[in-house]
């Protein structure tokens, strides 16, 4: 596993939002619970990012629930990864907060960033949504961005091949051997530790 040294400036650093910032499984799994009784998922379940794939549920099931997981209700309603507050707050203080998502409409994820972080000003938080995982490099390098906070192992390799420094956010479908060659973010917590002046 690769580390990474502290010497990340704020300024060369953009997030994914999804599964890094909102904990948009914990939502996934709550309404899988809440409308179809199974009261059995964990986010441990899901250990690969096509869900189809590696949940053993009818295809209806699992598109009803990510439709209703990304729709603008549940998205205001999902919780923050732990400590992603904390940390976006102090980063913050020293520079625009910088999000690329591949959701298609910004609106919804905008509102709840605002939400989720009230003492950042509206103007120092920017989101692009790119409809598509592929589109983020393009929009990273036009942004000078250097490194890129990341949950999907597919996009953290299309980033490094295009001299992006994807850092990997570690979550349960991402713990991969092929994931080794990326720097892994354990926590928030570790992450400032990279980032914070």
């Amino acid at each position: 596993m690769m580390h990474v040294k502290k010497e990340i400036s704020p300024a060369d650093l953009a997030f994914d939002i999804d599964g890094v910032v909102a904990d948009t499984m914990a939502m996934f799994v709550t309404l899988a619970r809440e409308r179809y009784g199974l009261v059995h998922l964990t986010k441990d379940h899901i250990a690969c990012y096509d869900l189809h794939r590696c949940l053993n549920l009818d295809s209806g099931i699992v598109n009803d629930l990510i439709c209703l997981t990304l729709d603008d209700e549940h998205t205001l309603q999902t919780p923050p990864v732990p400590g992603a507050p904390k940390v976006l707050n102090e980063l913050a203080r020293h520079g625009p907060l910088r999000f690329v998502t591949a959701r298609i409409w910004p609106e919804s994820i905008t509102q709840w960033l605002h939400a989720t972080l009230p003492d950042v000003p509206f103007d120092r938080i920017e989101v692009i949504a790119t409809g598509a995982p592929e589109s983020k490099l393009q929009i990273l390098k036009n942004m000078d961005i250097k490194f890129f906070v990341e949950d999907r192992l597919e996009t953290c390799k299309l980033l490094a091949q295009g001299g992006v420094q994807p850092l990997l956010f570690d979550q349960p479908w991402n713990r991969t051997p092929q994931a080794e060659s990326f720097p892994r973010v354990q926590s928030w917590s570790q992450l400032s530790e990279w980032v914070l002046p």
